[in-house]
């Protein structure tokens, strides 16, 4: 690489590093309140900094735009609880999954109905969306399934194993449509009781969280 080429790329890479990582996180969050507030549409990078005190124009040389500073609030703020749920049986992972899946219920299911229309237009964020609040989940679901089968818990050729993530996250994201009401803890608790644990073969009463 020329000093010619180098130049320009360190100057760039000490412009970006003015934001630091605690303010990156300020940033994602003023981003993602303002996407459950008001949608994707309504969100613009004056908005987000007004909201979070910062110059548009470094919103703009940090991330470029609107999409980009989505996709990085996605993947920025991704926690991944799920996929630390291991109590020992699939009863109690289930709802563990059900609790944990219900108390950031207020924060997830908001966030995904704004940015669903948005991105089945837009590949990347269709991806980033994916990538950070679906997939994760979608695979600590699977796992858990896949350890009671292991266990013995569920037959393995049981035909309603693979569709328990589907079901979960599903309703978290249908209830407000049907209910006008977040799927919360007790009510996901109830759902799987109700209704994944008799697909699976599992006692209700079954000893578990």
């Amino acid at each position: 690489m020329s000093s010619q080429q180098w130049a320009p790329e360190q100057a760039t890479a000490s412009r970006r590093s003015k934001i630091t990582p605690e303010r990156a996180q300020e940033l994602y969050t003023a981003v993602l309140d303002m996407l459950r507030e008001g949608g994707y549409e309504s969100l613009t990078m004056e908005g987000v900094a007004h909201r979070s005190r910062c110059g548009k124009s470094t919103l703009y040389r940090q991330w470029g735009s609107k999409p980009e500073l989505v996709v990085a609030a996605l993947h920025g703020t991704r926690r991944g609880l799920l996929g630390r749920i291991d109590t020992g049986t699939l009863a109690g992972d289930l709802r563990e999954a059900a609790r944990a899946i219900g108390e950031g219920s207020g924060r997830d299911t908001p966030l995904m109905l704004a940015l669903s229309h948005a991105a089945l237009q837009s590949p990347e964020l269709l991806c980033a969306l994916r990538e950070s609040l679906i997939l994760p989940e979608l695979a600590a679901i699977d796992a858990m399934v896949a350890r009671g089968v292991e266990r013995g818990e569920v037959a393995a050729d049981n035909p309603a194993a693979e569709f328990v993530s589907a079901q979960l996250l599903g309703v978290m994201r249908a209830r407000p449509l049907l209910d006008c009401a977040y799927a919360d803890e007790t009510f996901l608790v109830r759902f799987v009781e109700g209704a994944v644990f008799p697909a699976l073969g599992l006692d209700a009463h079954a000893s578990g969280s």
